[in-house]
């Protein structure tokens, strides 16, 4: 279908026109969570009047620049109308969950299994994308759009960018206190303002992605890594990675509810004040296996599980997540999201299946240190009540839908909690197995999340805020040491002492390498949480 160009309809709309009708109906339509918080934040009260009008202003022409720029002849409606959809998109979400959408979103997205894409797709999302987008670029497309001739379009264009300017400027000079303190007080809310501060996203992301295709190689680290020819024992420990649990709904952490039922019959110790290095999968899982912790990636520098592969310890990677993020390139892996390989799956695969098949690898190595990691589900949202099998469904009524704003928070928090009680099964059976290699390993599980999750609280859901502004619920994680009956060196006590202490995803890489014993000049002993934790006659 051909756009019309019509140069001999009187009646027709100017490309000016056209992007700047577009524009008001973006800023009013689409920008509802970025007014709200405007309003919040200087409230309709003498003297705040004219600056709150001047910024919506403000906002419209900064939201009119691109389009001037780029949008002319043929190219005009295909922009606006793509403007259009993102703006649609972008609104869904910053209006139903508080999220912002900036590069760190943007790369979890990209990261999305098209089962957690699922999760996300509802009548709302559709009645959004439909009303915000959908019938906007259909009027778009349909109405007629007059052509002058380029000099003619052209210098119009330049009156346009002019007018915008001049705005901008005049504004920003007039309200210059004002838009100070908005700029240097409040860039949480200047990341709302849609659809601009998405595509700055998006444009910042395919840039990172770009410059990381470009450059493959991948930088070795701890090639001197060795276990000390005193050590005699072997090692298994399990690293269990959680998603998007949170430390405040474990009961072992003063929780009201009973979310740890069979935790707590063991001898597990929890760190209560256990911070993330990001708000996503896609930045804390690469960042909590990297050298440099927050902020590491996976790509350009190797990562613990090399470190450990270079030291002789046979490495293991099972995910029932979408993947490693990277992480386990070099590594044995196993996907767990396949019903091929999971044999516990009912309306999804469950963690529990990556137990299964543990012993038997297990058995299969008799030489050598073993590190295995399981990348768990845990309570990926917003389908809280997927995450867990219907046994496991204590607390009701659960939510029992994608659509958080369909339910009573209480609801939504009675799903998150069912699905933190079988994180609490799971880890459980992995203690046992675990016991039941006590005879022949040193056996130990560290359990640490991701990264946390709002629910509710202010109006945010899910995660993913940057993690300069994101609340406490996103960022303070559970963590979990379990050791078992071979770790004789270990001072439990002086253990139990550290346990009220901060920690950070930043300890990990460090931490593991004290648990597997492995000697390295890259370790450091100060970051490592088992340091001072060990007797001194048998600390090896």
């Amino acid at each position: 279908m051909k756009q019309a160009i019509n140069p001999s309809v009187q009646s027709a709309w100017t490309g000016n026109t056209l992007i700047v009708l577009a524009v008001i109906f973006v800023v009013v339509a689409g920008n509802f969570t970025f007014f709200a918080g405007v309003l919040k934040t200087y409230p309709l009260v003498p003297g705040n009047y004219l600056p709150v009008a001047s910024l919506a202003i403000v906002v419209s022409a900064v939201t009119a620049l691109l389009p001037a720029l780029l949008a002319h002849g043929r190219a005009t409606k295909p922009l606006l109308i793509g403007y259009l959809l993102i703006a649609a998109l972008a609104a869904y979400f910053m209006d139903t969950y508080g999220i912002i959408i900036n590069d760190e979103m943007l790369e979890n997205v990209a990261q999305t299994n098209p089962g957690e894409a699922r999760d996300l797709l509802n009548f709302r999302l559709l009645a959004y994308f439909t009303a915000l987008g959908v019938f906007p670029a259909l009027l778009i497309w349909k109405v007629p759009l007059q052509w002058r001739g380029w000099r003619v379009e052209l210098f119009a264009r330049f009156k346009l960018l002019v007018l915008l300017l001049v705005m901008l400027i005049g504004l920003l000079l007039l309200f210059g206190s004002f838009y100070a303190s908005f700029a240097r007080e409040h860039k949480a809310l200047r990341s709302y303002a849609n659809p601009t501060y998405p595509i700055y996203s998006a444009i910042k992301f395919v840039h990172s992605q770009f410059a990381a295709q470009t450059d493959k190689t991948v930088a070795t680290i701890g090639v001197d890594a060795h276990i000390p020819a005193g050590d005699i024992h072997r090692e298994l420990v399990i690293l269990v990675v959680g998603e998007t649990a949170r430390s405040d709904h474990f009961s072992l952490n003063g929780y009201g509810r009973e979310t740890n039922p069979r935790l707590r019959q063991t001898d597990a110790i929890s760190f209560a004040d256990f911070r993330a290095c990001g708000t996503s999968t896609a930045v804390s899982v690469p960042c909590m296996f990297s050298l440099s912790g927050s902020g590491g990636k996976a790509e350009g520098q190797e990562n613990l599980l090399d470190v450990l592969q270079h030291a002789g310890v046979n490495v293991l990677w099972l995910d029932n997540n979408s993947d490693s993020k990277g992480v386990a390139l070099r590594v044995p892996y196993r996907n767990f999201k396949l019903p091929e390989n999971n044999p516990v799956c009912d309306i999804e695969c469950r963690d529990e299946g990556m137990l299964v098949p543990l012993q038997a690898y297990i058995d299969s190595h008799p030489q050598g240190d073993i590190f295995i990691v399981l990348h768990q589900m845990g309570n990926h949202g917003p389908a809280y009540y997927k995450r867990y099998p219907a046994a496991f469904e204590h607390f009701k009524p659960a939510c029992q839908s994608n659509d958080l704003n369909q339910c009573a928070r209480e609801e939504v928090v009675n799903a998150y909690d069912n699905a933190l009680r079988y994180t609490d099964h799971f880890l459980a059976e992995t203690i046992s197995l675990l016991k039941r290699n006590d005879e022949k390993f040193e056996t130990a599980l560290f359990y640490v999340s991701d990264h946390g999750e709002s629910l509710g609280e202010g109006g945010t859901y899910l995660h993913g805020l940057p993690k300069a502004i994101a609340p406490a619920a996103q960022l303070v994680v559970p963590a979990i040491m379990w050791f078992g009956a071979g770790f004789d060196e270990l001072d439990r006590p002086a253990l139990l002492n550290k346990a009220t202490q901060r920690f950070t995803h930043d300890n990990l890489f460090h931490t593991v390498l004290g648990f597997m014993e492995i000697e390295t000049a890259i370790y450091r002993p100060e970051l490592d949480i088992l340091e001072g934790c060990r007797k001194p006659e048998t600390h090896k």
